[in-house]
């Protein structure tokens, strides 16, 4: 058979012609010949290449030629491997036409691997555990059930809530002042501006959706700035007409520093001798790593504190399900803006998510969640000492992502400069700047955002690998 044509029939299902002509090494004229096929579109999106050791024996070349030309593609961006997927051609080498290629541009296409923040593992989510616990809630549900929705969710949840709330969290509470809804961005909903009218104090690093909600609800909202001890509770005093303050406490988002056990208490006596309130935005309190577990602001005054919380991070943002901590006097308010019954939380979720709850399934799946974002966790940082030492990687004591910090002198560009090689190398993840208030006046940082929980356990590995392509080098 003439060296110019291999059979690649197990792999692909048809021949494919390779000219393996030219000038250079063995490695090279390979390399030449797999690029120009995908650059031409013979090679399509998709496409799995053959074992490196079956075309090695194909080409009757040495197996680390081939081994070395398919890695080398892959860092260029031509081809993409995954543990138990192969190497195929990467789906954002689309066609290019040589001026195209020569410029080195990145084509527009779908990013390969998704290191977005605020996202759990989807295919960690336990199914057989949730149907068994579905079951067995169905089973032993009343009747009235399954009639009109009551607003404040179903009594099952909040008494399942109120007690692992309380046993986990340190929540003072009681089911009658749990209000379930969809998650955070429901609750803003009901809570602004009929039930905390006026301005707002944030903090000035948050996420620009919540900025985008408050605004079109008319709130106007003051940032507050942020240190190695978290939000600068002393500018709350001089915030003048605010009458709330929406806080991440327990892990700032997206800078990931706790707030000080000081500035906890400088907070709550604010709210008490302004007759305010603070939204405590609990959005990821089950994951904690290298600390002890810090509690709920809410135990420290609960007729100040609204403790905001959600199964998003925990479980899955497709269950929809979230619940409100209210002060007595916020409950009736709360439940006449939400309305009659029920139109957000499915019945049958309350319900499963009670069970899952009360039988400890709930606590089970945190406990192995944590593990394995711990290890991820863990790989990243490794990762990053090890390609990037440079970068300085922030708030990874807790949570489901961690900050990339760029040198000191670093700027907009810098980072614009660094997503765009992320984006080059297929990846989707945020940079820091995106999350700043527009009207902040303490000093800008410059990273990326990088959540490393999206991911299946099978496809991490090769996002890390491509992160770590991607990271700017040093100087």
């Amino acid at each position: 058979m003439p060296e110019s044509w291999v059979n690649l029939a197990e792999s692909l299902g048809a021949d494919l012609h390779l000219e393996l002509t030219g000038p250079g090494s063995r490695r090279a004229v390979l390399i030449r010949a797999l690029r120009d096929a995908v650059r031409s579109g013979r090679l399509a999106p998709g496409t799995r290449l053959p074992p490196y050791r079956s075309l090695a024996a194909d080409l009757g070349i040495a197996r680390n030629t081939v081994a070395d030309a398919y890695a080398e593609l892959v860092a260029e961006g031509w081809l993409s491997a995954r543990q138990g997927s192969g190497t195929r051609v990467a789906h954002r080498a689309k066609p290019l036409t040589p001026t195209r290629a020569l410029a080195h541009r990145a084509p527009e296409s779908r990013p390969t691997h998704n290191l977005l923040q605020g996202q759990p593992d989807a295919a960690s989510f336990p199914r057989t555990a949730w149907l068994a616990a579905a079951r067995r809630a169905l089973t032993a549900a009343p009747h009235d059930a399954f009639g009109p929705g009551d607003p404040r969710g179903r009594p099952e949840l909040r008494r399942a809530l109120a007690d692992y709330l309380a046993r986990t969290r340190g929540v003072r509470t009681d089911p009658e002042r749990l209000v379930i809804c969809s998650g955070f961005a429901h609750a803003l909903r009901l809570l602004l501006p009929a039930v905390l009218p006026g301005p707002l104090a944030v903090e000035s690093y948050g996420l620009p959706f919540h900025r985008h909600l408050l605004a079109t609800a008319g709130v106007c909202t003051h940032p507050l700035g942020i240190d190695e001890q978290g939000v600068e509770s002393e500018e709350l005093g001089s915030t003048a007409g605010v009458g709330a303050a929406l806080l991440t406490p327990a892990h700032q988002f997206p800078l990931g520093v706790p707030l000080h056990p000081d500035r906890r208490a400088a907070v709550i006596n604010w709210a008490r001798e302004n007759g305010a309130y603070v939204l405590e935005d609990d959005y990821d309190g089950e994951f904690r790593y290298d600390r002890k577990p810090v509690g709920a602001l809410q135990g420290l005054d609960p007729e100040r504190v609204l403790h905001i919380g959600s199964v998003s991070k925990s479980l899955s943002p497709a269950l929809r399900l979230g619940w409100m901590v209210l002060p007595d006097r916020l409950v009736d308010a709360v439940l006449e803006a939400k309305g009659e019954r029920e139109a957000w939380a499915g019945v049958t979720d309350q319900l499963t998510l009670a069970e899952f709850l009360t039988h400890g399934a709930y606590d089970r799946h945190i406990r192995r969640m944590r593990q394995r974002y711990r290890r991820r966790r863990d790989q990243l940082i490794d990762a990053v000492a090890t390609h990037a030492p440079h970068l300085t990687v922030t708030g990874i004591a807790a949570g489901l992502h961690a900050v990339l910090q760029l040198p000191d002198g670093s700027g907009e560009s810098d980072e614009r400069a660094a997503l765009r090689a992320a984006r080059w190398q297929g990846l989707a993840l945020d940079g820091l700047s995106g999350y700043r208030h527009p009207e902040a006046t303490m000093a800008p940082r410059h990273g990326l955002v990088v959540g490393y929980a999206t991911p299946s356990d099978s496809a991490f590995p090769s996002a890390l690998e491509a992160l770590c392509r991607a990271l700017p080098p040093m100087g």
